[in-house]
């Protein structure tokens, strides 16, 4: 094949050696697309002749090695990618590709710094050495890369102050993502001079000082990640962010330690938010009122917080609002019939509205959604005190997917109209004060992964013939007045009910084990109790 030019064989299960191009037979060969199957080993030799290759791109395989000294040759290269492999050692000779437009080395082990001579990649535009083990300070003559489009160094050891990079001088700068090292000091100010800034993430770093006013500069930011930087006064914060129409998704737990919710009426904006998280920050005081204004709003984190009150009825305006956590809190009252009304949650039809092809993180920088479409519909009331009964129109939200009620006061039978929820893959009522027998209805679940009825004061028989016979004793624990086979304490035929009783012999035939919903979602999501770590990955 002389005049082959590229070749692209990705996405497949090719294994063994990564596979080398005689490019002296094969002149013009320019690409050479090898993503997604298994290839092993070291990059092999060959690579510097071929001297007009313009796209080497090895990403999800299992390449390990360092990266051979020929490659530095290839001059030529525009696009470099070999995410997601076992590559090591340091970036030294990349400099000598000066004619890079793209480089992702990212999720790899590269160690060291970035060098000094990162300068001379005039025309790179995507830089990614996301998830290694780099470190040292940037550099400034990252600032002579005048056409960086995207900066993405999350989950590294890059320390020191990040005022060293002139942000002045990369008016093209779209995403720039530093999550998860160990840079101090302020923020740099001169970021809020990139105008086409659309996604910036700074979270989990040592900065400290107050977010300036200069963000609303950013008039194109949608994503903004401030988690875990030690900011103060949540009030002056939520005014600043009010100001920047464009943003989508705000994060800005683990900050504010201890101080109140505001209710100010001056807070506004936001008219397109469609994510808050305000998790983990000790808040105190009520849900406000200002958020029955975000209309847009269609995932609201509030958990691991010291919010009181009832939930108010304005929560069913919220008509886009598919994901709420409130867990761990001091919420009160009975659980209102507005949630029942929520009319994303009602609906099993209607997918989640798509916010960006940009990932999402969540409570750690390791885990991330890259398909916001994925997110499940989420009501967590869990670990709050919560009384009175489940009401009966629970059986209204069709669309859910989890439902926690766990660690409440609540009581009186568990609603048969939970087990119409088909759609459930988690379903959490442990450690209230329900009573009564298990409804039958509950067998219905069949797509259920996770189920904890424990600590409660439930009675008679479990029922067996369908998806509650598939969990461990664990889930039906702390309720002595439980029997079954499943558990130590086996019933009597006097015992059982009519309503779940079932032959021994019916029960040898009909007992299944159904297959759990692991891997549930494909791309992870870490619930602030851990119950759901297991069922995403």
């Amino acid at each position: 094949m002389k005049s082959l030019v590229a070749l692209n064989a990705s996405t497949n299960s090719f294994t063994g050696q990564m596979p080398t191009m005689s490019c002296v037979s094969a002149p013009s060969f320019a690409v050479l697309e090898l993503s997604f199957n298994k290839f092993s080993g070291n990059i092999p030799p060959g690579l510097s002749n071929c001297s007009m290759l313009k796209l080497l791109s090895v990403g999800n395989n299992h390449l390990s090695g360092t990266l051979p000294d020929e490659l530095f040759k290839v001059t030529t290269l525009e696009h470099l990618s070999l995410p997601f492999n076992w590559l090591e050692g340091e970036l030294k000779g990349i400099i000598k590709l000066t004619n890079l437009v793209t480089l992702d080395l990212g999720k790899n082990e590269f160690r060291g710094n970035i060098p000094e001579s990162i300068g001379e990649l005039k025309k790179l535009e995507e830089l990614l050495l996301d998830h290694n083990s780099m470190s040292g300070e940037l550099p400034s003559a990252l600032s002579n890369c005048t056409n960086l489009v995207t900066l993405d160094l999350k989950v590294n050891h890059f320390n020191g102050e990040f005022t060293k990079i002139n942000f002045l001088s990369l008016p093209n700068l779209k995403i720039l993502d530093i999550l998860s090292n160990d840079f101090t000091g302020t923020i740099s100010e001169s970021i809020y001079s990139c105008s086409k800034l659309t996604a910036l993430w700074l979270s989990f770093n040592h900065f400290h000082g107050q977010l300036s006013e200069k963000i609303g500069n950013l008039k194109s930011l949608s994503f903004l990640a401030l988690v875990n930087l030690s900011l103060t006064n949540i009030t002056r914060t939520l005014q600043i962010l009010g100001s920047s129409r464009s943003l989508t998704t705000i994060f800005i737990g683990f900050n504010f330690l201890h101080e109140t919710m505001p209710e100010d009426d001056n807070i506004g904006g936001f008219e397109n938010l469609q994510v808050l998280s305000m998790n983990y920050c000790s808040l105190s005081g009520t849900l406000p009122a200002w958020l029955s204004k975000l209309t847009n709003l269609g995932m609201l984190f509030l958990q691991n917080n010291q919010l009181t009150g009832p939930i108010p009825d304005w929560i069913s305006s919220l008509n886009l609002l598919f994901y709420l956590d409130i867990s761990n809190n001091s919420f009160t009252g009975e659980i209102p019939t507005a949630l029942m009304e929520m009319l994303m949650l009602k609906s099993d039809k209607t997918a989640p509205k798509i916010f960006s092809e940009l990932p999402l993180y969540f409570f750690s920088p390791f885990v991330e959604y890259l398909k916001p479409g994925a997110f499940p519909k989420v009501l967590n009331l869990g670990i709050n005190n919560f009384t009175g009964v489940i009401p009966e129109e629970i059986g209204q939200l069709q669309g859910l997917l989890l439902l926690n009620l766990s660690s409440n006061k609540l009581s009186g039978e568990i609603r048969q109209q939970i087990g119409t929820l088909t759609n459930l893959q988690l379903l959490d009522l442990s450690s209230n004060h329900f009573t009564s027998t298990i409804p039958a209805t509950l067998n219905n679940l069949h797509f259920l992964s996770e189920f904890n009825i424990s600590n409660n004061d439930l009675e008679g028989f479990i029922p067996t013939a369908g998806q509650l016979s598939t969990f461990p004793d664990s889930s039906f624990d702390g309720n002595p007045k439980l029997c079954g086979l499943m558990i130590v304490n086996h019933c009597g035929s006097a015992e059982a009910g009519p309503e779940s009783i079932i032959s021994r012999e019916q029960i040898g035939s009909k007992v299944i084990f159904a297959i759990a919903f692991g891997a549930f979602f494909g791309v992870g999501i870490l619930y602030d109790q851990m119950v759901l770590a297991r069922y995403f990955c």
